[in-house]
């Protein structure tokens, strides 16, 4: 048995630098990982997705060379060298992450970890098994693709959003199921590298977490890009089919629809299977995440859960400011928590869709009493000049102490635009000093100026 000040379950955005931080500390710290150093982000999310999304936009953006006076032309795309580029993206980023354990001092310990008793693990490794005790611990599992229960889908070949990376070829006609993020991203780029694509929906608008007005937008755009976007789709059976996959949708469409290649994005699962939580005197709820209070204490005294598996906003961000969280109460004598903080992400769709704070809805279902700013991007001067002008920007101001509540902004560069509006609610400035602010000429950031002067006209 070793025992150990601080033992991570998962070396993730989160738990990593956790580890790190302990470690530095000069607490005895180690970190079980089965996989791969650097969590989902680094090996099958953010950065091997985001490195084949701009393979995917100079491809689109060759095709559209001769609008802007540019004689060029897209022969063909060698997804072998898409693949490459990504994998050595991967590989630099997971080799900096495993590089800046070893410099903190911590224990890298190999193999699936479980609880067998308060504080207690196992970690078994092939035929190897370790037994560790720690004054804490920290579950960083993270998430994986979730599959669900299709007649005929265990029979049938399919991707997920990790293996769909792996092709070798562009497929013909690619069906995706779900109109998530993660599923849309794919669908664009895919259909940029050449293939046709089908988006099979199960709710009414795409994004359903997102404003009706800005799901109907990011629509109308996949569909100007040629995508069949398929909305309230009830797949109730797949098949493989003469070489070729058949989906059976039973619900608006009513119709059968072939493809050669099937990705499933229908949402993620918790990595709490193999954990026996309740082992460790840890509750899970009925989905499987691991239940947190606002400052990620578990059930359990001493054991503490971070990122994606405690069941909160599943992206790298939240992942990392819970590990600021845990460090700022544990290490920094701070009193650190979740309560209050603001939401950001980005849908890396181009033109992209940044989002932060809450939508017009939550606003309205919360009471809160809000007036909206709303400009279309081709009002931007930014966004013309380079012949981007899809989309648009919305705000939601509370009337009375004139802050901003939320934003989304569908174009150009929207994921950075959208920090601009977070910057200036973390300050808590009314949006008159966004109407008034100087930005540089001509850049994306003064199109805020426009956007709460058309506001202030409108409501005069």
């Amino acid at each position: 048995m070793s025992h150990y000040d601080a033992v991570v379950i998962g070396a993730g955005q989160g738990g990593g630098p956790l580890a790190g931080a302990f470690a530095r500390a000069g607490r005895r710290t180690a970190l079980i990982e089965r996989a791969h150093v650097g969590g989902t982000c680094v090996n099958e999310g953010c950065s091997p997705t985001k490195t084949m999304l701009a393979s995917a936009r100079v491809a689109h953006l060759t095709r559209r060379a001769a609008g802007y006076g540019v004689l060029a032309a897209v022969s063909g795309i060698d997804m072998r060298r898409v693949r490459e580029r990504k994998q050595a993206i991967v590989d630099s980023f997971r080799d900096g992450s495993q590089g800046g354990l070893d410099r903190a001092g911590v224990e890298v310990i190999r193999g699936t970890a479980r609880f067998v008793a308060h504080r207690t693990l196992l970690v078994v490794s092939g035929r190897d098994v370790r037994r560790l005790t720690a004054d804490l611990v920290f579950i960083n599992t993270g998430l994986r693709p979730a599959i669900p229960r299709i007649p005929g889908l265990s029979d049938t070949p399919f991707l997920t959003s990790t293996s769909i990376m792996e092709l070798d070829a562009v497929p013909d006609h690619l069906l995706v199921l779900g109109g998530g993020y993660v599923g849309l991203e794919f669908a664009q780029m895919f259909r940029r590298f050449g293939s046709r694509v089908t988006v099979l929906q199960r709710s009414a608008q795409l994004l359903p977490r997102e404003d009706l007005d800005v799901a109907q937008e990011v629509a109308k755009l996949l569909a100007e890009d040629g995508i069949d976007v398929r909305l309230e789709a009830g797949v109730t059976a797949v098949s493989a089919r003469d070489g070729g996959i058949m989906v059976e949708d039973r619900g608006r469409s009513k119709a059968e629809v072939e493809g050669t290649h099937l990705l499933v994005a229908t949402g993620r699962r918790p990595n709490t299977d193999d954990l026996d939580a309740s082992a460790g005197g840890i509750a899970l709820d009925e989905r499987g995440f691991v239940r947190v209070n606002e400052r990620l204490e578990t059930t359990a005294e001493g054991v503490y859960a971070l990122g994606d598996v405690t069941g909160g906003p599943a992206f790298t961000h939240i992942s990392y400011d819970d590990f600021r969280i845990l460090r700022t109460s544990l290490l920094e004598g701070g009193r650190a928590t979740t309560a209050g903080r603001l939401l950001p992400y980005t849908v890396f769709i181009d033109p992209q869709l940044g989002r932060v704070g809450m939508t017009e809805r939550e606003a309205r279902e919360a009471g809160r009493s809000v007036r909206l700013a709303t400009m279309p991007m081709s009002l931007v001067a930014r966004a013309l000049e380079v012949d981007e002008t899809r989309g648009f920007m919305k705000a939601i101001v509370e009337n009375g102490s004139n802050r901003i509540l939320g934003a989304a902004v569908l174009g150009l560069e929207g994921g950075e635009i959208a920090a601009l509006f977070q910057i200036a609610m973390m300050g808590g400035l009314p949006y008159t000093a966004l109407r008034d602010g100087i930005f540089s000429h001509p850049t994306l950031a003064e199109s805020l100026n426009n956007l709460f002067a058309a506001m202030d006209r409108t409501s005069q």
